[in-house]
């Protein structure tokens, strides 16, 4: 519960992250955008100012007039008026000569104007041709810091291109500075990130709940699954998850496969049960029978002239158990890990040939009738021959036991579609159709036919089977009217 609990804590906390940092991001590209756009707006705002100072100034040098002219002084005045800005005006030098608005530091100007200067370093970047504009105090000049541009003032004269026009002469005769407050633009910043932080609080507060209710409906689910496999690994084999298996997302499919999962662990469970039931009776007939008759001979109930039969019958169900104890060995070899499934290139026709030579003697013995249906050619297949051979023997030696007395005996090689089909048949009982289903189970042996021969161990078909599933092959069976095929697929080259 610790691990959904912090599963529960890790996702919320992730998705607040995301959330604050998509705000933080928002919220840096906002005022980033609206400090440039109140600053670009002052600094258009300025620049026409200082143009038209810039152009009064500029004519009036041109008719002879000065820079400290009462005119241009009370025109400085005005401008300062109507437009809300600080301007100063100074020569070469740098000597302030006009200074006027409400951001001048009143200090500094209690200083006749011929004692205060401007920044050197602004006279000397104007001088080189670079105009300045920023946020400065002017070196205290300005009682706080504002924006600031500036213009060279200098006389006109006439256009050598055109006399009739008047162009700057290029000589400068003072600097111009414009400087407007930028506290309105700190206030609305200011207000901007109050408004922001609040909107930015209820956001995450929504998104903490939105978040935590999403989070809390995904982890409920795993949590009740997780209940059900607790449920499920101490013996509660019946438990299903049916709360959530009608859900359309990822969480209905686990659901279904979580239960689809314990049906097959149920099954696998069932079938291990009825394994071991059906091995402790196969084990126990053989040895039971062989106890008795032992038993009899030691105690003397077996007469001396009946020895020599109990002990062949000993000496069967020894070799019965034998067989039995073999075949579930070489099952668990089939089912584990150290089987490789080895693939080569062989020839189906000439191993199902030397196989059915292997048990001409019982074909004989039965006086079976052996029908044939092979190409002409090879048959070549993948796979492990010593495997197949394996499939092949176990088929046709059950062919050859559960056939009638000179009843008749099929194999028969079919090509379709990249697949071999080898198919062996027999004249026997026909099996039940509801026994069909379960002939390769293992010990399988319901149908009278087979309860016939004590020395089956209902094993062989089961291994055949397991075998041809290594392969991924398939193989089906078909009885009727006395007549019983198997047939199975090897994949050709």
């Amino acid at each position: 519960m610790k691990r959904m609990k912090s599963m529960y804590v890790r996702q919320v906390a992730i998705l607040l992250g995301l959330t604050f940092l998509c705000m933080v991001l928002l919220g840096v590209g906002f005022f980033s955008l609206s400090y440039r756009y109140q600053l670009q707006e002052i600094q258009t705002t300025l620049d026409r100012n200082a143009g038209f100072i810039s152009s009064y100034a500029d004519a009036a040098l041109t008719k002879g007039g000065s820079l400290t002219d009462e005119s241009f002084v009370n025109y400085i005045h005005s401008v300062v008026l109507l437009t809300d800005t600080t301007v100063l005006v100074c020569d070469t030098d740098g000597q302030v000569l006009c200074a006027a608005g409400s951001n001048l530091n009143q200090e500094a100007f209690n200083t006749p104007l011929q004692n205060l200067y401007v920044p050197s370093w602004a006279v000397n970047q104007l001088l080189r041709g670079r105009e300045y504009s920023g946020m400065t105090t002017f070196n205290q000049l300005l009682s706080s810091r504002c924006y600031l541009t500036s213009e060279v003032l200098s006389p006109l004269t006439q256009d050598p291109k055109d006399p009739a026009d008047l162009v700057p002469s290029g000589v400068a005769t003072g600097f111009l500075f414009v400087a407007a407050d930028a506290t309105s633009v700190s206030e609305f910043l200011h207000s901007t990130l109050q408004l922001f932080l609040i909107t930015a609080m209820v956001v995450l507060l929504i998104s903490l709940i939105i978040c935590s209710i999403t989070v809390q409906r995904m982890v409920d689910p795993l949590k009740g699954m997780c209940a059900f496999a607790h449920k499920f690994a101490h013996g509660e084999v019946d438990t299903r998850v049916t709360e959530y298996a009608n859900r359309d997302d990822e969480i209905g499919e686990l659901a279904i496969a979580f239960n689809a999962m314990a049906d097959s662990l149920a099954q696998a469970e069932q079938k291990r049960s009825e394994f071991v039931a059906n091995v402790s009776h196969e084990l126990k007939t053989p040895m039971t029978t062989i106890a008795g008759f032992a038993d009899g001979i030691l105690d003397g109930t077996i007469p001396p002239e009946k020895e020599r039969e109990s002990l062949q019958v000993i000496s069967s169900e020894t070799r019965r158990l034998s067989r039995l104890v073999r075949r579930m060995l070489e099952l668990s070899r089939l089912q584990s890990s150290e089987r490789v499934s080895a693939q080569e290139q062989f020839d189906a026709a000439e191993l199902l040939i030397r196989v059915l030579v292997s048990l001409e003697a019982k074909i004989t013995e039965k006086d079976l009738d052996v029908e044939t249906e092979l190409p002409d050619g090879p048959v070549m297949v993948w796979g492990d021959p010593d495997a197949v051979t394996q499939v092949c023997y176990n088929l046709l030696d059950n062919a050859v036991k559960f056939s009638f007395p000179k009843g008749k005996l099929t194999l028969k090689i079919t090509s379709k579609a990249g697949k071999a089909y080898i198919s062996i048949g027999n004249q026997g009982e026909t099996i039940p159709p509801d026994q069909l289903s379960h002939i390769f189970d293992r010990f399988h042996k319901a149908d009278s036919s087979r309860s016939t021969h004590k020395d089956g161990v209902g094993l062989g078909l089961y291994i055949v089977k397991t075998i041809l599933n290594t392969y991924k092959e398939d193989i089906t069976v078909t009885s009727q009217d006395g007549f019983t095929e198997f047939t199975f697929t090897l994949s050709e080259v």
